[in-house]
């Protein structure tokens, strides 16, 4: 009788932590972002600002998030939660300098960023001397 109850006991601890246990990806989550949810559809005229870099060493030549071969001199970007292809206006606070990015990968992966540019929308900006810089980003298509 004791092996039994102690079975049962082993089976009901079991089952109760197989929840807490697994994956935590969900159907319509970014694993990259934590839990933020993708968007499906942003409006044009959509506009938001924070701080940005650029990447392009090491990844050159890899697949992003989007399943494309990642191109440092491409004009493209990295960002949370943008729906794949959307394109953005992003102009650097400091200078007024500006460039139209499309994006094709998650990230970025620095807390408080909200963009990740290829290396050459980064020169376009200024950020291969300051390495990152406060931005406006504006969703034009």
């Amino acid at each position: 009788m004791g092996s039994r109850l102690f079975l049962a006991v082993l089976l009901c601890v079991l089952f109760a932590f197989t929840g807490c246990s697994g994956s935590t990806h969900r159907k319509g989550y970014n694993r990259m972002a934590g839990s933020s949810r993708v968007m499906k559809k942003v409006e044009i005229g959509y506009t938001f600002s924070g701080d940005a870099s650029f990447y392009g060493k090491g990844f050159d030549g890899k697949k992003t998030a989007s399943g494309e071969i990642f191109d440092k001199d491409d004009f493209t970007c990295a960002h949370r939660t943008l729906p794949f292809g959307t394109k953005l206006k992003v102009v650097r606070v400091k200078t007024g300098a500006s460039v139209v990015v499309r994006v094709n990968d998650r990230g970025p992966y620095v807390k408080k960023r909200v963009l990740d540019l290829s290396e050459a929308a980064g020169k376009v900006l200024g950020f291969d001397k300051a390495g990152h810089g406060q931005v406006t980003a504006t969703v034009i298509e």
